[in-house]
């Protein structure tokens, strides 16, 4: 079977950074007169890696052909450069001379390897899996890197695309680079290559801490698909007072950070985000009383993903121990891909879709967690069917998806859909293609005709509330008298009575922070009238700008316990098994043309 460009160019980088590991650089191989061999070897070498590759083969068939003992590795090595070389029949010829019986207990993995590519490149993958057979701890690292790319390529060869995914998503964690970016690539390409239906069922027998399903995910979502969640559910809070053998009280899972970074950009289109954000760092910040508060320094993101990086770097040099930020998601993925010497807590997740590195975390205002929780918030209440409205914005269309995809997983039905347009003011059209089919049904009561809404349907909706003001009262026009669920944009986080009165009866998911104190949380009422940036559309925002805050001496904690959680002001707070914070949020409904939480309660909706 051909290879891949970018197999090809893993492979290749893998098999020279492997011999030099093995051997040392040449410095031990030799037969005869030991400097004679020494400089004979690493002028081979040197060739090799100055691209002098037919040049170089040659030099090692000459030591080969002087006899010896180390005749059959000078020719291993040979055969494995006119590889390298793209020469696969001569290094075919020169592998079928060497005789493995003469071969050094470390050379004997490289042989195997390398007649297994052969017969990849034959287009025999089942001879290539004998050969791959071998057990994994008997090679050294490098080999072993090498031995799951090929084992990878010959599942795939074989048809097993799944197979060959899943040992890719296992190599990633071993490489770095541009190996790192090829094999990524490869694991899309293998997943992209299913079909969507069977790709999910796969997901759906995998356990959540499978380390594939992130890369499902991205495959899906590439496709316009996404999967449902798994939702945490947390039931112990961090920070319980213990006390210890030295009857010292500490607060559990509390690990004090000495200096952090906050990287955000300072300019743009989202400066006003970064704004809100950067303020409520720095209100809880100052608010934090504990004692053992960081140094912190603040840099500016720039405008590029590079810019960033180089403002990482720059914080990293100058001494940070913890970096919260990139905010942009392209910025978030580039961080992503590099290797990080310093842990960081990302203020958005990547377009991509990428997990963070171990010990680093992803925090964001999803509204496709959003739509995940009016899913559940409905099927809670045996509502079945739904109909479900957004605008035509990508934020909204992630909500829908979401929602779509865990409603369906929960046993329920949507029933319709339609996108509106910000310029639009009558939807008539757009209710009746998503909500058509739940209008009331009419009954006789008492020889009277009457409208009855069903009991099992309701209506998602995710927009602002500009178009949820003018949507509500046509849908009751249309005769939709069903419970209507919304995204926190629906909220504009300002105390409008006039303006929400047609919103009345709406739920919403929101933070918690916008409708009660938090504990540990500066008041919101001051904050709004102090700070410009705490009221409005930058409360929500400014809110999670303090829990990034206050996550970061628990986060080790939370990594570690996924049965934990902080109780935060954009909601409960927990991760999963890679490095994603969730929110719990809580509930709230219009009554009055005011938001107040649903049924008094405070905390989020159980999830079920």
């Amino acid at each position: 079977m051909p290879v891949s460009p970018s197999s090809t160019r893993v492979l290749t980088a893998l098999l020279l950074g492997a011999f030099l590991l093995v051997t040392g650089g040449c410095a031990t191989i030799g037969s005869g007169p030991a400097v004679v061999d020494d400089a004979n070897t690493r002028e081979a070498e040197r060739l090799a890696r100055d691209g002098e590759l037919d040049a170089a083969a040659q030099a090692f068939l000459d030591l080969a052909g002087h006899g010896g003992e180390r005749g059959a590795g000078y020719r291993l090595r040979a055969a494995e450069i006119l590889r390298d070389a793209g020469n696969f029949e001569g290094a075919a010829r020169t592998l079928a001379e060497v005789r493995p019986r003469r071969l050094q207990p470390d050379e004997t993995g490289r042989f195997d390897l390398l007649d297994a590519e052969l017969a990849l490149q034959r287009g025999d993958a089942v001879r290539a899996s004998a050969l791959l057979s071998m057990p994994e701890e008997t090679l050294p690292e490098p080999l072993r890197v090498r031995l799951l790319e090929m084992r990878a390529r010959a599942e795939a060869a074989k048809g097993d695309r799944f197979s060959a995914a899943r040992i890719r998503s296992t190599l990633d964690a071993r490489l770095s680079g541009p190996d790192r970016e090829a094999n990524r690539g490869e694991i899309i390409a293998l997943l992209g290559g299913l079909d969507d239906a069977a790709l999910s069922a796969r997901a759906t027998s995998l356990r959540p801490d499978d380390a594939l399903l992130p890369w499902i995910e991205q495959a899906l979502r590439r496709k316009g698909k996404v999967l449902p969640r798994v939702l945490p559910h947390p039931d112990r809070p961090v920070g319980t007072l213990i006390t210890g053998g030295d009857n010292a009280t500490r607060r559990e899972g509390f690990s004090a950070i000495t200096q952090v970074a906050l990287i955000l950009p300072m300019g743009g289109q989202v400066a006003n985000v970064s704004q809100s954000i950067r303020d409520g760092f720095l209100a809880a910040y100052f608010d934090d009383d504990s004692g053992r508060r960081p140094q912190l320094r603040v840099y500016d993101a720039g405008r590029t993903p590079e810019d960033t990086l180089a403002a990482y770097t720059k914080a990293v040099s100058e001494g940070a121990g913890f970096v919260v930020g990139p905010l942009q998601r392209d910025a978030v993925g580039l961080l992503f891909r590099q290797s990080l010497p310093v842990r960081v807590l990302a203020l958005n997740h990547p377009d991509t879709g990428e997990v963070p590195p171990k010990g680093s975390a992803e925090f964001g205002l999803l509204p496709d967690a959003e739509g995940v929780q009016a899913a559940e918030r409905m099927i809670s209440l045996g509502l079945v069917r739904a109909a479900v409205i957004a605008a035509d914005t990508d934020w909204a269309e992630r909500a829908a998806l979401a929602f779509r995809a865990q409603f369906e997983s929960r046993g329920g039905s949507v029933v319709g859909e339609a996108r509106i347009r910000e310029a639009d003011f009558n939807y008539k059209s757009a209710v009746l293609q998503a909500a058509g089919t739940i209008g009331d049904a009419t009954s006789q009561h008492d020889g009277a005709l009457r409208r009855v809404p069903p009991a099992d349907a309701g209506v998602f909706i995710s927009m602002r509330p500009q178009q949820a003001r003018l949507l509500a009262p046509q849908l009751k026009l249309a005769g939709v008298n069903v419970p209507v669920f919304a995204t926190s944009h629906i909220n504009s986080g300002e105390t409008s009575p006039g303006l929400d009165r047609d919103l009345d009866g709406i739920e919403f998911c929101d933070a918690t922070w916008l409708f009660a104190p938090v504990p540990g949380r500066p008041d919101r009422n001051e904050m709004g009238h102090a700070l410009g940036s705490a009221s409005g559309l930058g409360a929500r925002l400014f809110a999670f700008g303090m829990d990034a805050y206050a996550l970061l001496p628990y986060m080790d904690w939370l990594l570690a316990n996924p049965d934990s959680y902080l109780d935060g002001a954009t909601g409960q707070l927990a991760a999963d098994s890679f490095g994603r914070i969730h929110r719990l949020l809580t509930w709230a409904r219009f009554s009055g043309g005011m938001a107040r939480t649903v049924q008094g309660a405070l905390s989020p909706v159980p999830m079920q």
